[in-house]
């Protein structure tokens, strides 16, 4: 089950999200979101956890948390809507 987080510092390091998410469950895999021009932190990403019960936790836990000076935005991940599976120009799906 993935979880969208947002508002996170600039030179945030997947390491250290892993660490925040950790301490509500089993993290699974950490994803960073870059700006594809210039590789840096776009301040978000996601976060797969191992059960939905971690997800409801990890939501209650951090969601508006202040962590370095920002605010977090957690959320369970929505599923995107429109995205084709297949052919040329599709958008990727899945983790």
């Amino acid at each position: 089950m993935r979880v969208y987080v947002g508002n996170l510092w600039d030179d945030v390091t997947s390491e250290e999200v892993r660490a925040e998410f950790a301490a509500f469950g089993r993290v699974v895999s950490v994803t960073l979101v870059a700006d594809k021009s210039n590789g840096r932190s776009t301040g978000a990403g996601f976060v797969e956890m191992s059960s939905p019960a971690e997800v409801d936790a990890v939501v209650a836990g951090l969601n508006g948390r202040n962590i370095k000076g920002r605010a977090l935005a957690v959320s369970a991940a929505k599923l995107r809507s429109g995205v084709r599976s297949g052919g040329y120009g599709a958008a990727k799906t899945g983790g």
